[in-house]
């Protein structure tokens, strides 16, 4: 087996993290018409640098191909909206924005994030490469760029006159192929007391949760925060500071700044989190080696709960079409013989089917209609949220199910 070189720092790839098999492409969904054509399937073998500790995915599709038309959307989750609200209002406060401020969002998606700092009058623009997502965006009045964002871009960009007060990335760190490259644009289009801020989730509680299902091939790294600390620095910027969310099972809100800024202090968090890893053993590589276990005993939990619903004639539904829900899905081989179907309220998936397992996606209204015994909530970090909109399974015994980080039913 030919070992690859790391994304980052270049040191020969060797030591497994999770092999998960092969997989399509995870928000590679099907039109119903489609279900009896050829799907692509590439290996979902996440590996561990052993000189940095960057886990990453080896690279298989351009991202033009992944995201260039993207099926996702930010604002059909009502949570997600009050987490970036709450934080447009945290960013205006705390680094004193005014209207002569500027705020740019990398992977911006449909402006559900810009548009609260646009409502306070703070000039924005949006770097969103899905041309479809993108005019959702411009429609409700974010100026949008639409590109993929890296050094060329961001020479472009700040040549324009666009320097961020803000720069900010909600989820895209993990999904770019060329991370120095991407991060070296960062350190351009900042401006000189700017404040860059990332959020993603946190491999500690991707090993410590067994989230083993946020591994999927548009997802290229997963990140520690002394890593990612090592990733930054090596392109002149420095965290200053870091929130612990609890956004996607778990996530790092990092704050970044010229490394030449001297009017940003060095946070307690930041050796508190790092003290933290150290204790969880993330710098050394048997840690890494031992998370395969974990993968499977889930793997095995999940398989044996769907076998003795169906054994006892008892209907199981999806609810939601999340990316990790396919990892979940291929790595465990679960069709339609054991998830009849799933539902999702984004429109753009519904009466399409889930890449590789072909089990088609409905409005949530089929719920009702069929009244499952159990609703398999795939993305679990929505778990409260799902929850107060279909308690209504209740009225016939209906019951949850989440599968991370093992099967719970309640």
């Amino acid at each position: 087996m030919n070992s690859k070189p790391c994304r980052f720092c270049g040191t020969q790839l060797t030591v497994t993290f999770a092999h998960l098999g092969m997989s399509p492409l995870a928000n590679a969904y099907i039109k119903a018409d489609q279900r009896n054509s050829m799907e692509r399937f590439y290996p979902l073998h996440a590996r561990v640098c052993g000189q940095c500790y960057l886990v990453q995915l080896e690279q298989f599709e351009s991202p033009e191909h992944l995201f260039s038309n993207y099926a996702y959307f930010s604002s059909f989750s009502e949570s997600w909206l009050e987490h970036v609200k709450t934080y447009s209002l945290q960013m205006i406060e705390r680094f004193h924005l005014t209207a002569k401020s500027k705020v740019i969002e990398i992977a911006s998606n449909d402006g559900y994030l810009l548009q609260y700092f646009e409502e306070r009058g703070i000039p924005v623009l949006g770097i969103e490469p899905a041309e479809n997502v993108a005019q959702s965006a411009i429609k409700r009045g974010i100026p949008t760029q639409v590109c993929f964002f890296g050094t060329e871009q961001a020479e472009r960009i700040a040549a324009e006159g666009h320097r961020a007060d803000i720069l900010a990335g909600n989820n895209v760190l993990a999904h770019v192929p060329d991370l120095n490259d991407f991060v070296h644009g960062m350190k351009l289009v900042l401006a000189p007391a700017g404040v860059v801020t990332m959020e993603f989730p946190h491999l500690l509680s991707l090993m410590t949760y067994n989230q083993f299902d946020t591994i999927y091939h548009e997802h290229f790294s997963y990140f520690s925060f002394s890593t990612v600390e090592k990733v930054f620095a090596k392109h002149r910027l420095t965290l200053f500071d870091v929130d612990l969310l609890p956004t996607h099972g778990g996530s790092l809100r990092i704050y970044g700044k010229h490394s030449e800024d001297q009017s940003k202090p060095i946070s307690g968090h930041v050796t508190a989190l790092k003290d933290r890893e150290l204790a969880a053993k993330l710098d050394q590589i048997d840690t890494y080696r031992s998370f395969a276990k974990q993968v499977e005993e889930t793997k095995m939990g999940f398989l044996e709960f769907l076998i003795q619903a169906k054994r006892a004639g008892k209907k199981v539904a999806g609810y939601g079409a999340p990316a990790k829900g396919n990892t979940l899905l291929n790595f465990c081989g679960v069709r339609e013989d054991f998830i009849e179907y799933t539902v999702d309220r984004n429109p753009h998936k519904q009466d399409m089917c889930l890449p590789g397992s072909h089990i088609p996606i409905k409005s949530p209204t089929a719920i009702r209609e069929s009244k499952p015994d159990y609703l398999l909530i795939l993305p679990w970090n929505l778990r409260e949220e799902i929850t107060k909109q279909m308690a209504f399974i209740r009225e016939w015994g209906g019951k949850f199910v989440v599968p991370i980080p093992k099967v719970e039913v309640f």
